[in-house]
């Protein structure tokens, strides 16, 4: 345990988010993603949802700034306009983590896995609902 640390973060995920450089992906992905077959490094959080490995993560990862979109989810196919309620949910917690409004990219689905399959790790969970998936682009701390 350390403190000031999330303790859903486990020591192979701090490492993964610790030696992720500017401008890499993560994705949180939910029960239904195939994690195992498109994974380069694959970490696993059974027993959390989606949105609380979200916030679990945020806690210590910068966002991008230097892009628009440092988030992406799945677009709903047959309806990309839709929102589906995890993203909702990722929307308030990437926006309270930034500190500011994020614009979420919403990408095709085959996309989506392609994109995920250059994603330097994908973080498993046991979010149930369809569309729980995001990919977090890390962004830089400035020097103090």
């Amino acid at each position: 345990m350390l403190k000031g640390i999330d303790p859903l973060l486990s020591p192979d995920l701090l490492h993964a988010l610790a030696a992720m450089g500017h401008g890499d992906e993560v994705v949180v992905a939910d029960a239904n993603f195939p994690a195992a077959s498109l994974a380069r490094r694959l970490l696993r959080l059974d027993g959390a949802d989606a949105p609380r490995a979200l916030r679990a993560i945020l806690s210590v990862l910068p966002l991008d700034t230097f892009t628009p979109t440092p988030a992406a989810v799945m677009a709903v196919v047959g309806a990309p306009e839709r929102v589906p309620e995890p993203v909702r949910e990722f929307q308030a917690l990437v926006e309270t983590a930034a500190g500011r409004a994020v614009q979420f990219e919403v990408v095709e689905r085959f996309a989506f896995y392609e994109r995920s399959r250059a994603a330097f790790a994908v973080v498993a969970t046991s979010e149930r609902r369809a569309y729980g998936n995001i990919i977090l682009t890390k962004g830089v701390i400035p020097p103090a």
